[in-house]
């Protein structure tokens, strides 16, 4: 049994409406028909999700081998009402007697599968293994945690300067997630991150760091302290949120700090998921007065007729370019290049992940001045960043 999950699909639904998405799920239908056996069935179980029943199987190879041509077949261009857009999906297979006796549980095991499939970075197939119910179990008990961890306030905002590294001021700081468990006590955002993004937890988690962190530049200011721009990350779900424009709005005005002192940032990969949306909307913040940041540029593959449409302020060389600096050819070659078209856009920069002088030298040579990294600080708590702001005017 193949169990197949649309991917992204609500975003279809979204933005184009119900009647679109429709025609969709009837063109994925007989796309997914046209590469199947007389004798396998296909049905629809629900919403994005098929369910694909192959019989009399003489080995289970012939199973992988019509997951990757619905993985191939889907991932062709769709045109409807004329737009035109690529999708994929997520496949978990069960085999039956291995996985299961009854149709219920082949379903149920398909499914987890699938789960994992996603979790891998979707538009790929998994088969189902007892390892994966324990695995999920453990993602169903985080997400609770999470629940409660969300209604307990117990995350907490760790701060890593951003300086000048043409004479080491401190510019400004990204305002990082922790999660202060009462019983494992910190947890850094790789345990959880992923888990709060899938369920939708993360727009909570966002909207906690961005209230805690504006509150303590407020008190930072007000005790007559320079930490800066706070640069906050933007999670794609929180695009999506029709209210997002209106709530960062009253977060300023309710922690009173000016909005020449924000900056958010959203990956460029997270952006180039639903463009158009994204380009309204980050938009509609900048017109608040609020700098915007393309974070881990050069992963994406995008558009530079999307990236000339927003209002970026700002771009951030990943730190997956920065590593093997100066001596990778390759990341000497992405690096100077990402530089000069910042230059040529007129856009700010900075590199994150510097961690040595030679990172330093490098990127200051190019003419890449702002730096962020172990080689200056590792994110810190606030009484510690207290501490270092008052250093600054002793």
């Amino acid at each position: 049994m193949l169990f197949i999950d649309l991917d992204q699909f609500k975003q279809i639904n979204d933005s184009l409406g119900h009647d679109a998405g429709d025609s969709v799920l009837i063109e994925v239908a007989k796309r997914i028909e046209s590469v199947l056996r007389k004798a396998d069935t296909l049905a629809r179980v629900g919403g994005d999700e098929f369910t694909v029943v192959m019989e009399d199987l003489a080995e289970s190879k012939y199973v992988s081998s019509l997951a990757q041509k619905i993985l191939d077949i889907l991932i062709s261009l769709f045109s409807v009402d004329g737009n035109d857009f690529y999708i994929s999906c997520s496949i978990g297979i069960s085999i039956y007697p291995e996985d299961g006796l009854t149709r219920q549980d082949l379903l149920k095991e398909a499914d987890v599968a699938m789960y994992r499939a996603k979790s891998l970075g979707r538009n790929n197939f998994q088969f189902f293994s007892s390892y994966m119910i324990d695995e999920t179990l453990q993602r169903v008990l985080l997400e609770s945690s999470l629940r409660e961890a969300i209604k307990n306030e117990e995350f907490v905002v760790y701060y890593q300067p951003q300086m000048d590294g043409r004479d080491d001021t401190l510019i400004g700081m990204e305002a990082l997630v922790r999660w202060m468990h009462p019983k494992l006590g910190l947890v850094p955002p790789f345990k959880f991150i992923s888990v709060a993004e899938e369920s939708g937890l993360i727009i909570a988690i966002d909207r906690l760091v961005m209230n805690i962190a504006m509150k303590q530049f407020t008190t930072w200011h007000n005790e007559g302290l320079n930490p800066g721009v706070l640069s906050l990350n933007l999670a794609m779900k929180q695009i999506g949120q029709k209210d997002i424009v209106q709530w960062v709005e009253n977060a300023l005005l309710t922690h009173k700090l000016d909005s020449k002192y924000v900056e958010l940032e959203i990956t460029e990969g997270e952006i180039m998921k639903d463009p158009e949306a994204s380009i309204d909307t980050l938009n509609a913040l900048a017109a608040l007065g609020i700098k915007l940041a393309i974070d881990d540029f050069g992963t994406g593959y995008s558009s530079l007729a999307y990236l000339k449409r927003l209002l970026v302020h700002k771009l951030k060389i990943d730190k997956s370019f920065v590593d093997e600096l100066p001596y990778d050819e390759e990341d000497v070659a992405i690096t100077t290049t990402v530089i000069a078209l910042a230059k040529g856009l007129k856009l700010n920069l900075i590199a994150e992940g510097v961690e040595n002088e030679e990172q330093k030298k490098f990127l200051i040579e190019k003419n890449c001045y702002n730096i962020q990294g172990y080689l200056y600080s590792k994110p810190i708590p606030a009484v510690e960043m207290s501490d270092y702001l008052k250093s600054l005017i002793e």
